[in-house]
């Protein structure tokens, strides 16, 4: 049997011509990898070190906490909410101890208090539910494009700031504009029950499902709750009072300005009387 010759070897480019119609179109490393050699043997792991023995006498080093998580429990903060809201004796007092109050997370993310805004001797308070972007950058409620339109609306009865006091349940704005948990809510109530109590308007007027239902005591919804007047009783006197859309929700659904003018019409008409 003749023997065969040997195959030639093959040149570069006839190697490379090969690895391309096989599919191989880049290089992984800079050398080639031989697959079948054995691999080397991997390095035992350390040995652990030993932890330092601590002092049974000493407490261990606590984790450091942002100080936006700092909370205090639920039942204690509306506890000192309510003992600080009660001993202020005006709005004065009321912002300073608002100001020093610790038992609001909200309070740590956001960038100001928004207090109020307005004649704290008008006859009329509009509450909404907390402040948005614009209000926590000027400290002032109602300034962005919810707070023109509740400009235009007041108005529309003969009223402007100078004759209307204007502030929200929760003063502080929570992050992202997110809608304030049951216990933010419950935590800054006996602020604006306060609030309220110190400016003693004729008129007090609800913006919107979330102060409507915290001040009024209503778990409906704010459709069946417009234009019904209710009695709010601060302790020392009973406010007539009613709930309306809250601006925001009209630039959203204008279709119910209708119903809000409405409303603005029946709230003028009860001043008008009160005042006669």
């Amino acid at each position: 049997m003749m023997a065969l010759p040997p195959e030639p070897t093959p040149t570069l480019q006839q190697l490379l011509a090969f690895y391309l119609e096989a599919g191989v179109d880049c290089a992984l490393g800079d050398a080639p990898i031989n697959r079948l050699e054995e691999p080397e043997p991997v390095p035992a792991p350390a040995a652990p070190r030993q932890s330092v023995a601590l002092n049974p006498l000493r407490p261990p080093p606590m984790p450091s906490v942002p100080r936006s998580e700092i909370t205090v429990a639920p039942d204690a903060a509306i506890a000192s909410a309510r003992e600080a809201a009660r001993t202020a004796p005006t709005l004065e007092a009321l912002r300073t101890l608002m100001e020093n109050f610790d038992g609001c997370a909200l309070k740590h993310t956001a960038t100001r208090l928004v207090f109020a805004d307005g004649n704290p001797q008008a006859r009329v308070m509009f509450v909404g539910e907390a402040p948005g972007r614009d209000e926590d950058i000027e400290g002032l409620p109602f300034v962005g494009r919810s707070g023109k339109l509740l400009d235009r609306m007041i108005a529309a009865i003969g009223l402007d700031r100078s004759k209307a006091y204007i502030a929200n349940v929760i003063p502080w704005r929570p992050p992202g504009n997110r809608t304030p948990t049951p216990q933010e809510t419950q935590v800054c109530l006996p602020f604006i029950q306060r609030h309220i109590e110190l400016v003693n308007p004729d008129v007090l007027v609800t913006l919107g499902n979330p102060s409507t239902q915290a001040l009024l005591g209503t778990r409906e919804g704010i459709m069946r709750t417009r234009g019904k007047w209710i009695d709010y009783d601060t302790g020392t006197r009973t406010i007539r009072a009613v709930a309306t859309f809250h601006p925001a929700y009209l630039l959203r659904s204008p279709s119910y300005k209708r119903l809000s003018w409405q409303d603005l019409r029946a709230i003028a008409k009860v001043l008008q009387v009160a005042s006669a």
